[in-house]
């Protein structure tokens, strides 16, 4: 036996009542999208089914709050700018095996946030950390919480224009009341006392208060170097590590993991 075909969507429209032409029009002005989309569909379904008014009253909402849930995930999203989107899934541990994979894993569970607990990064160029950085702030946007990503040569240059036009106040509030702040790649460029200072400022704003993510290619010992002071870099290195989770990333570059692997049989090199 061959069944009916369901009706296109203009098709519906065509077949709705006044009642129903009246109600969607109400659950749109509501924002109530979903529910305004799907309630006819559903209404057939339940009467087919015999289903309870509060079951299909259920389904309805639920597919609502789904809606609003991916709506709400994408604009954290799109708030954090990244510069692309990668996950956890996409890493490719393997080659990192010096890498603890149930640790970073175990991040995305976003116990830190709770802990306002720090995440560093450090490693050569290409080893995946701002990869890392990035799955793991999108798995913060996923669990609805607030999340920028900043590259830190503009991160400080953002600083020291407020401080010029007396908005520091201002720039430091917002980023202090992030749920997670990711600084990628400090200690790429040099860094002057200005900037220093600042970035100080911003350590200690969040320090026991909410988490950083901080990625960089220099080793702890030579950030006195990075920030022109040894004294300003220890009181840093103090409050990012005080509640932190550090990951020495020392393998390859994924950049040239094509490049180092060997060729089929019968290339030529």
């Amino acid at each position: 036996m061959t069944r009916p075909m369901t009706p296109a969507p203009s098709e519906l429209d065509a077949q709705m009542t006044p009642e129903s032409t009246n109600l969607k029009a109400q659950l749109v002005k509501l924002g109530l999208h979903s529910m305004a989309a799907q309630f006819e569909a559903e209404a057939n379904r339940a009467a087919k089914s015999e289903s309870t008014y509060s079951a299909y009253l259920a389904r309805l909402v639920e597919a609502e709050l789904a809606d609003k849930t991916d709506r709400s995930v994408n604009a954290r999203i799109t708030r954090a700018r990244f510069p692309m989107l990668r996950t956890l899934e996409e890493f490719d541990f393997a080659f990192q095996p010096g890498l603890a994979a149930p640790r970073v894993r175990e991040l995305a569970n976003l116990g830190f946030i709770d802990q306002a607990a720090n995440i560093l990064l450090v490693g050569g160029p290409g080893v995946g950390k701002t990869h890392l950085a990035i799955a793991l702030g999108m798995c913060a946007c996923q669990a609805r919480r607030s999340v920028l990503f900043a590259p830190a040569p503009q991160l400080l240059d953002q600083l020291v224009a407020a401080e010029v036009s007396h908005t520091l106040g201002k720039l430091l509030e917002l980023l202090g009341r992030l749920d997670l702040l990711v600084i990628d790649e400090l200690g790429y460029l040099p860094m002057d006392a200005r900037r220093a200072n600042l970035f100080f400022q911003l350590v200690a704003l969040k320090y026991t208060k909410s988490s950083l993510l901080v990625t960089s290619n220099v080793a702890f010992e030579s950030w006195g170097t990075l920030f022109g002071d040894e004294v300003i870099a220890s009181a840093i290195l103090d409050r990012l590590l005080h509640i932190s989770h550090v990951f020495a990333i020392n393998g390859p570059s994924y950049r040239l993991k094509d490049k180092l692997s060997p060729p089929p049989a019968g290339a030529v090199r």
